[in-house]
């Protein structure tokens, strides 16, 4: 992620960092693929990855336009391929060259970001006219529980799920900026703005539900601070690993905007 190393909950320098991005990717790069073809994205277009983490979407970008720039605080994990740049940048203190991309991208990066109105705005005007902005977000507020295998496996899920709210809270993130991002987008300049939310049935083993077992073990000391004990989190784990498991999953919003030509 693009993001000052005191906002940012995850640590990219965490043993658990590539396993953090190995199971981002195989809940999300689906959804962010689709999306992105949809740009027209192409030969000869040039791209910016904001927040790139371990290198996924900006490789599917650089294999279909040949040019992209990948930008993390922590760009270690970004591995290298033809078309592709990394380069560590800060998002928020760091400029960006102005009117040269045609289409730029930033996945669960802004919601993190106290100053994330400004790093849009940031990011809009990095865009070429008629170029496209996508960024792809969180509502962490919603995502209930639907099945459990008895009343305190509910309650302690639930529990779960309000300790990672308020850690990120806490760390400065808006767990509702997903539904809030396309008005942003809109104040910011931008036109088709298009908002596409996405939510997924999520059992045992499902992509979303091993990335938030994961949290339980790369997120532990934050966890516990915001109220969860050891005991607890080992529990929640087999909660969520129990056949009688079913859950929502929190929105996914992928917002488009293009900057008017």
């Amino acid at each position: 992620m693009d993001v000052t190393a005191t906002g940012y909950v995850f640590d990219n320098h965490s043993l658990h960092a590539t396993e953090q991005h190995r199971c981002l990717a195989a809940a999300y790069d689906p959804i962010t693929f689709a999306r992105l073809a949809q740009t027209g994205v192409r030969k000869g277009w040039r791209c910016l990855e904001v927040g790139a983490g371990g290198g996924s979407v900006a490789h599917w970008l650089a294999l279909r336009s040949g040019s992209v720039l990948a930008t993390d605080v922590k760009p270690e994990h970004i591995a290298p391929a033809p078309g592709l740049t990394a380069t560590r940048h800060d998002v928020v203190e760091d400029p960006l060259p102005e009117g040269e991309f045609d289409l730029v991208h930033a996945r669960l990066v802004l919601l993190h970001l106290p100053e994330r109105e400004a790093v849009l705005r940031k990011l809009v005007r990095a865009l070429k006219p008629g170029g496209w902005l996508q960024l792809d977000e969180f509502d962490i507020t919603y995502g209930p529980l639907l099945l459990a295998p008895d009343e305190e496996s509910a309650r302690l899920y639930e529990k779960f799920l309000a300790a990672k709210e308020k850690m990120f809270a806490d760390a400065g993130a808006d767990g509702t900026w997903g539904r809030r991002a396309a008005a942003a987008m809109v104040a910011a300049g931008l036109v088709d703005v298009d908002p596409v939310p996405v939510v997924q049935p999520w059992r045992p083993e499902s992509p979303g539900v091993r990335l938030l077992v994961h949290h339980t073990h790369h997120l532990r000391d934050k966890l516990v601070a915001a109220g969860m004990t050891d005991d607890e989190l080992r529990r929640v784990r087999d909660v969520m690993s129990h056949p009688r498991f079913r859950a929502c999953s929190c929105p996914f919003y992928s917002v488009q905007g293009r900057r008017p030509a």
